[in-house]
């Protein structure tokens, strides 16, 4: 598997922005994807955005608010702006061998999770 190491978790205010970053050491010999995604207490995990050879996609519910970039230089980041309470969750990175799929079980590979509190 593809070691994945997050950082950025913290505590921000309603409104606010903040970064993740997701450090990844990957062959570079085939298509990848990586990706977004989270879950707040009570739901399922489900799909924030994802990066695949300069193409993007975003989940309805962020979109507009959060950027993906990268990997640069091994690190993919997702801006994370207009942050709202329902933003709240442990945020993970992913990684899978092909293009863009946007349902969890399609990535082999994932983070620690890092915790994202945003506060009203």
């Amino acid at each position: 598997q593809v070691q994945l190491v997050e950082s950025g978790g913290g505590l921000v205010q309603a409104g606010g922005s903040q970064r993740l970053s997701c450090a990844a050491s990957i062959p570079p010999y085939m298509t990848y994807a990586l990706g977004w995604f989270r879950q707040a207490p009570g739901k399922e995990r489900e799909f924030v955005a994802a990066w695949s050879g300069g193409t993007t996609s975003y989940a309805d519910s962020v979109k507009g608010r959060f950027t993906i970039s990268g990997p640069t230089e091994g690190t993919v980041y997702l801006q994370m702006n207009s942050l709202k309470v329902e933003d709240t969750a442990v945020y993970y990175c992913a990684h899978r061998w092909g293009g863009i799929l946007t349902g969890r079980n399609n990535y082999g590979s994932w983070g620690q999770g890092c915790q994202v509190t945003v506060s009203s």
